[in-house]
């Protein structure tokens, strides 16, 4: 009987990690996990040391105010690996935390994997060179990274992108419309603030004043805010103020309809991208963080765009209003093209085939590539 424990540090992460134990259980029915996640990962039947969510937070700023409660935790979490002695330990993504991890259980003969590659080849390359020795083993997602990675001796392995298996292209817009009494006359536009607090509650007062202009445009809009289930009530709370207030999704399959039944998105750089992607959304990405964070990663990033979805294509195929440029005027001014023309709504989606096409490894779904590369270290 083999125990691996796992370790996710925000929504996105708890999803690859549910979807990662599932198939590690179709191969090998008798794992026993342990670790850190969230919602999806416990109901996968791994219970949680602590709320995932503290360690959900990014950017110096953001960070300094909890950095205590970080120690602790990490302290926590070494040492009760230290204790179990598990087969090997997982870490998803969450660089920031996990890397911390993997470096405090060097020596001790466990076995490491990291799923998800930092992404240092957009910014601050140079940490590449503190990466030997942390892992046994590195998932990469995206099919450019091994190149990256692979010359400094840290094993990469392209597995593909789990959101090819993620069902976001296979929501059903007649239910999503029917659940919330929405008719022909209406034009629903997702929005997507992503999974953590401190972003979240930045955002959502940008993402407010500019349904509210885009609607003097529109008549018909109606904002669907999708929220993670991590933090769904504190965008309850924060929107209770919104002048049209917005259809809020909780859960995976509703947001898919959701999806399906949209028009347009407006999102967070990340995963959501590639979701949207696969649904045919026509989307806007924007972001907004903490001055200081802003300034120190202008001078650290080496790449030109900062959606996946454009890394993948190559080319600025979506618009990215980022830091100065996430104001009410820009982003609805940008969302009201995406609506009436549709020239440029349909160029995103001829774009959108060629991207994710890349993101297929040739070793069947992710997960299941993730999990054959896992046991095969156990073996």
């Amino acid at each position: 009987m083999a125990r691996i424990f796992l370790i996710a540090g925000e929504a996105s992460g708890d999803v690859l990690g549910a979807r990662l134990m599932t198939a590690l259980r179709a191969r090998q029915p008798d794992l026993v996990f342990s670790g850190i996640g969230g919602p999806r990962m416990e109901e996968a039947g791994m219970v949680s040391q602590f709320p995932m969510q503290e360690l959900a937070v990014m950017g110096l700023a953001e960070i300094l105010p909890r950095i205590l409660l970080l120690r602790r935790r990490l302290n926590e979490t070494v040492a009760a690996i230290k204790e179990s002695r598990p087969d090997i330990v997982v870490t998803i993504d969450s660089p920031g935390f996990c890397l911390r991890v993997l470096k405090a259980l060097s020596g001790t003969g466990i076995k490491r994997v990291h799923y998800v590659a930092p992404q240092v080849w957009a910014w601050r390359q140079e940490r590449v060179k503190k990466f030997p020795g942390l892992w046994d083993e590195l998932l990469c997602l995206l099919p450019f990274e091994p190149e990256f990675f692979a010359p400094h001796g840290l094993h990469p392995l392209f597995t593909g992108h789990p959101v090819l298996e993620s069902g976001a292209g296979s929501g059903d817009a007649a239910r999503f419309c029917a659940a919330h009494g929405l008719t022909p006359a209406d034009v629903p536009v997702v929005l997507m603030p992503g999974s953590r607090v401190t972003e979240t509650t930045r955002l959502l007062p940008v993402f407010r004043d500019t349904m509210a202009r885009l609607r003097e445009k529109i008549p018909g809009l109606r904002p669907v805010l999708a929220a993670a289930p991590v933090i769904a009530d504190v965008v309850e709370a924060h929107t209770q103020d919104w002048k049209t207030r917005p259809i809020i999704v909780r859960d995976v399959a509703t947001r898919y309809d959701a999806f399906a039944a949209a028009r347009a998105a407006l999102t967070k750089s990340g995963t959501s991208t590639l979701e949207l992607a696969m649904a045919g959304v026509p989307m806007a990405v924007t972001y907004r963080v903490n001055p200081l964070s802003a300034a120190i990663g202008r001078r650290l990033i080496k790449v030109k765009h900062v959606a996946i979805i454009n890394l993948l294509a190559g080319h600025a195929l979506v618009p990215e209003l980022l830091q100065e440029n996430c104001t009410p005027e820009k982003l609805s001014a940008t969302l009201q093209t995406l609506l009436t023309d549709a020239n440029a709504a349909a160029m995103q989606r001829q774009g959108f085939s060629t991207a994710l096409a890349s993101l297929q490894a040739p070793d069947g779904k992710p997960s299941a590539a993730a999990a054959k590369a896992i046991l095969k270290l156990l073996d």
